[in-house]
C-alpha cells in the first residue's frame, strides 16, 4: 500500500509540474502588439502600423525623399515598416532618414 502511495503522490507531482511549466511558458511568450502591413497605392506601395489593430502610421509615400512617390514593391515598404516598428519598440522617434533608406536598399 506504501508503494502506490508513494506512486500516487509523485504521478500528481509530475501533473502539477507539467501544468506549471505551460502556464509558465504561457505567461511568458510576448504577444506581438504592433503588427505591419502593406498596401497598395495608385503608384506602387505604401505600409501601417497598427496597436491592438488600431492604425497609428499610415505612410503611402517614401518618407524623407522631396518627391511624392510610393515604395516601388511591397517588400520595400514592409522594410521601412519593420524599422520604424523597431525603433516605436525601443521608444526611439519613428522618423527614418534617407541614410536608413538607403542602407534598406530602398529604390528612391
Amino acid at each position: 500500500m506504501i508503494i502506490n502511495n508513494k506512486q500516487c503522490f509523485w504521478s500528481n507531482i509530475q501533473k502539477y509540474l507539467i501544468v506549471f511549466v505551460i502556464l509558465l511558458l504561457a505567461s511568458c511568450a510576448k504577444k506581438e502588439t504592433l503588427t505591419t502591413a502593406s498596401f497598395k497605392t495608385n503608384s506602387g506601395w505604401g505600409y501601417t502600423i497598427a496597436y491592438k489593430e488600431k492604425v497609428l502610421i499610415k505612410q503611402s509615400i517614401i518618407p524623407v525623399i522631396s518627391d511624392t512617390k510610393s515604395f516601388e514593391t511591397k517588400d520595400d515598404a514592409l522594410k521601412v515598416a519593420d524599422l520604424v516598428k523597431q525603433k516605436l519598440k525601443q521608444n526611439l522617434s519613428p522618423t527614418v532618414t534617407k541614410n536608413e533608406l538607403i542602407l534598406l536598399k530602398i529604390k528612391l
